[in-house]
């Protein structure tokens, strides 16, 4: 029997705007999708997958790696094997998960790579479902470039994106009044360590910095030292830095389960 039950939001984003004009290649993370669904599951929890259009993220080549798995071989062609075949990677879309309603969610999780700054951090349903858990306290993580996905909870959350893009903070930091997790402490992919996605990977700028974002918005951003695991805890919201914070992440997540559910 189910000790309850984990929506995780993925990212249909397969590309990512960058200065002057261009567009680089994206997707989700493996390791940063699989370690902490596989740790939820073996924990005892059912997992559901939804994206916006309900199609399966795509997994970013940069993360298809041995290397973002401790150089394990073996536990990186698990992971591979896992996203491929599980029944908990069977994307659903999100608009199903809202009409069939979120009371018999438990907890949320967001994984990361630079996806979700596309798509995530300005969907509506996106910002419906976190306003549902941060009400009902439910635990909520997100990984990487997943804490970026909370932005999607302010009332005008596709403005304030478009404001970033547009190089106006000021009139972003107008957009994001209301958010609810102005206040929060928070970690996220820091700016240096994006610095060298940027210059080894797309080859390119991005318009803007998660830190620079999430704290133009009212989050308290702290920071660990460059790609080193780092979780950070407040109220109901988990936020791990980087890929190598996957392991902690699930372990801070389910503690926070096993606590809200009385299994402690």
């Amino acid at each position: 029997m189910s000790k309850g039950k984990v929506l995780v939001i993925g990212s249909n984003a397969t590309r990512i705007e960058t200065r002057g004009g261009y567009w680089g290649a994206t997707g989700q993370y493996l390791n940063e999708t699989v370690v902490p669904v596989m740790a939820l599951i073996d924990a005892g929890y059912e997992v559901v997958l939804a994206t916006p259009n309900g199609a399966p993220p795509t997994i970013d080549k940069a993360s298809d790696a041995p290397a973002h798995f401790g150089g394990d071989v073996p536990a990186y062609e698990h992971a591979k094997a896992f996203y491929a075949t599980d029944p908990s990677m069977r994307a659903r879309s999100l608009r199903s998960i809202l009409d069939e309603g979120l009371d018999s969610y438990d907890g949320v999780f967001i994984p990361g790579g630079q996806a979700p700054i596309v798509d995530l951090m300005q969907d509506q349903e996106v910002g419906e479902i976190l306003r549902h858990v941060h009400e009902h306290h439910k635990p909520t993580a997100m990984l990487c470039h997943g804490p970026i996905s909370s932005t999607a909870a302010m009332p005008y959350a596709r403005e304030f994106r478009a404001a970033l893009i547009a190089g106006d903070p000021d009139k972003a930091e107008d957009w994001a009044k209301g958010w609810q997790y102005a206040g929060y402490r928070m970690t996220v992919f820091e700016k240096a360590e994006e610095k060298v996605i940027e210059d080894t990977i797309l080859h390119a700028k991005l318009y803007f910095d998660m830190p620079f974002a999430l704290g133009l918005a009212g989050a308290t951003i702290d920071t660990g030292p460059d790609f080193e695991p780092y979780v950070v805890e407040d109220r109901e919201l988990i936020t791990g830095q980087n890929p190598r914070s996957d392991h902690p992440i699930a372990e801070a997540l389910i503690a926070a389960l096993d606590r809200k559910l009385g299994h402690a």
